[in-house]
């Protein structure tokens, strides 16, 4: 199959379903309010609560959630051919992410930009906020331990691609500045600094960064003293205002987006390459089952849990009006299926662009579960580095390219998933009292890491090999979860709740049963970390997810019994529907 073909029938697929789809949702299903005033404006404190132009906003939402999962993921699960893979990406992101991460965005924005595990409270009940605010702990927990994973293992097998990454920091905190203060637009000075940064790839080539002689004289592997000063950096990173630091690179790296996607594209084009990968694989005889496992294995890119946490955590307090909500939360989640349709392109047809033998040179990554896992991140860099030898840029150099690019990305993700987990541990904190911890950022950020950096040390490929399987399985149970809100919401506004509940019933069902696959897994395994560590966490997080379940259907349930019912104002509208002009007004 020619991969242009593919290529170019998904964009267009895309492109339908954010100009006819998501203005449905806009309208019917959501009711956006250009006039009603949103939280960043409501609560604004220049560090959390700041209303931002929505060009900025996208770039901060689209990079905190397009980093390494919607590339891993798909990477991975090729495996059982580029056909399946391919439709979950794009009926996933059409109609299921679009609506997830649009919806989750809309019903914070409403109620005051609370995290969608605090607004389990006000929609459902008040145990759902705690069942909900416990699932989110263990899946922030397990992204944060993934994605420091990730970050160093390609610092150690990518020295050249460090220097390029830690530009990207002052380059950052000086567009920021100079933005804000001359309040001018972001596109010039981000382009300028993506431009240094690809200079100096070049330098980094020459001059590559590793921490090989600080792990020797410590007796310790190189790639734990990269994840000691990574989880070192998002320390000081997530408590820095967002428009610091984090506005301001997600803005680069939107731009740096827009790069990685028009090489992957115009690559597929110039190249005409074949998708050397079968439709559907003949896998063996002990690999996983694709069903329900694929729609866990490709969580972003498809659907994730985490994006209700960035629209709800960071996002939401950021938009200037409510209309903004349908171009930063569709087409969000339109542009992380696009990196997830970039990254099945890349792995079945730009990793053997020149290869005389392509077809068994892709069977040889894909051999197997364990090594088509192992070997993800190293078949997408390689894969773009195929596409960018299609534009005349030498291997070695795209190969750092693509390094970068997913370096960066990663960064990006860590970081805003460390300040979601700071606000957790907040919220759990006031919950059950514990004050000191509430109120002191610096104590709740430690606590936010400290899970999380020893899950990313423990021995062996644990992190990315076996935690990567219980995070795409919570990750996918929180999307679903996330989506029962935004069901109990929409329908106690009277409107269709269908288009939520299709793809909530879908993905509920298909995590429990690879919560329960993975229990028995786990729990049999050789491994005493999977039978002691894994199997007690898989079986709670099950436990809390039935148990908000059952809330969330008696919550449906009643809210659908009492959509006849005139609310308490006696015009047919709840109090978020009425006119906004009163600044002071909050939903319930």
């Amino acid at each position: 199959m020619p991969a242009v073909i593919v290529l170019l029938a998904v964009l267009a697929v895309f492109a339908v379903g954010y100009r006819y789809y998501s203005a449905y949702l806009a309208r019917s299903v959501y009711a956006l309010d250009p006039s009603y005033v949103t939280p960043a404006h409501r609560y604004s404190d220049g560090i959390d609560f700041v209303p931002t132009n929505k060009h900025i906003v996208f770039a901060h939402h689209f990079i905190s959630v397009a980093g390494a999962a919607p590339i891993v993921g798909p990477a991975i699960a090729v495996f059982w051919g580029w056909l399946p893979a391919l439709l979950w990406v794009v009926l996933g992101t059409v109609f299921a992410a679009g609506a997830h991460d649009f919806g989750a965005l809309v019903v914070s924005v409403r109620h005051k930009g609370r995290s969608i595990g605090t607004l389990a409270k006000d929609v459902i009940s008040s145990r759902a906020r705690t069942l909900f605010l416990l699932i989110i702990y263990f899946l922030v927990t397990m992204v944060n331990a993934v994605f420091a994973v990730v970050i160093a293992t390609l610092f150690v097998n990518n020295p050249a691609a460090v220097l390029p990454v830690l530009l990207t920091i002052p380059l950052a905190i000086g567009v920021g500045q100079y933005i804000y203060r001359k309040r001018t637009a972001a596109l010039l000075p981000s382009v300028v600094a993506l431009l240094v940064v690809y200079a100096s790839i070049w330098l980094g080539q020459h001059v590559p960064v590793s921490v090989d002689p600080v792990a020797s004289a410590f007796g310790i592997e190189p790639l734990t003293v990269w994840v000691v000063l990574v989880f070192a950096y998002t320390f000081f990173a997530s408590r820095l205002p967002v428009w610091v630091l984090l506005q301001p690179r997600d803005y680069i790296n939107q731009q740096q987006m827009v790069v990685a996607l028009a090489v992957i594209v115009v690559g597929v084009i110039i190249g005409m390459n074949t998708i050397a990968a079968p439709a559907v694989t003949d896998v063996p005889a002990d690999s996983p089952p694709w069903f329900p496992l694929l729609f866990i294995t490709i969580a972003c890119g498809a659907i994730s849990g985490f994006h209700s946490l960035v629209s709800s955590g960071t996002t939401a307090k950021q938009l200037d009006k409510e209309s903004d909500a349908r171009y930063v939360g569709y087409l969000g989640a339109v542009g992380e299926g696009t990196l997830a349709l970039c990254s099945i392109l890349a792995c079945t047809a730009g990793v053997v662009a020149l290869s005389a033998t392509p077809a068994s040179d892709w069977q040889a990554r894909y051999a197997d579960w364990q090594t088509a896992s192992d070997g993800a991140l190293g078949t997408f860099t390689r894969g773009v580095a195929g596409f960018a030898e299609n534009l005349g840029v030498p291997l070695a150099t795209g190969t750092v390219f693509a390094a970068v690019v997913v370096i960066s990305f990663a960064a990006t993700s860590l970081d805003t998933a460390v300040r979601l987990q700071r606000y957790i541990v907040q919220e759990i904190a006031e919950i059950v009292g514990i004050r000191p911890l509430a109120r002191n950022l610096t104590l709740a950020t430690a606590v936010a890491l400290s899970l999380p950096i020893v899950l990313a040390l423990l021995p062996g490929n644990f992190a990315f090999g076996t935690l990567w399987q219980l995070f795409g399985t919570t990750n996918q149970l929180t999307a679903g979860l996330a989506l029962a809100v935004i069901a109990v919401w929409v329908t106690k506004r009277r409107r269709n709740p269908v288009v939520i509940l299709v793809p909530l019933v879908f993905l509920v069902a298909m995590t429990s049963w690879a919560l329960v696959i993975q229990l028995i897994e786990f729990a049999t395994h050789e491994d005493p970390l999977q039978v002691f560590l894994l199997a007690p966490l898989d079986a709670i997080i099950f436990v809390l997810a039935i148990w908000l379940i059952v809330e969330a259907a008696v919550a449906l349930r009643a809210a659908w019994a009492g959509r006849t019912s005139p609310d308490e104002h006696g015009d047919g509208l709840t109090e978020v529907e009425a006119p906004a002009a009163d600044p002071e007004r909050d939903e319930r």
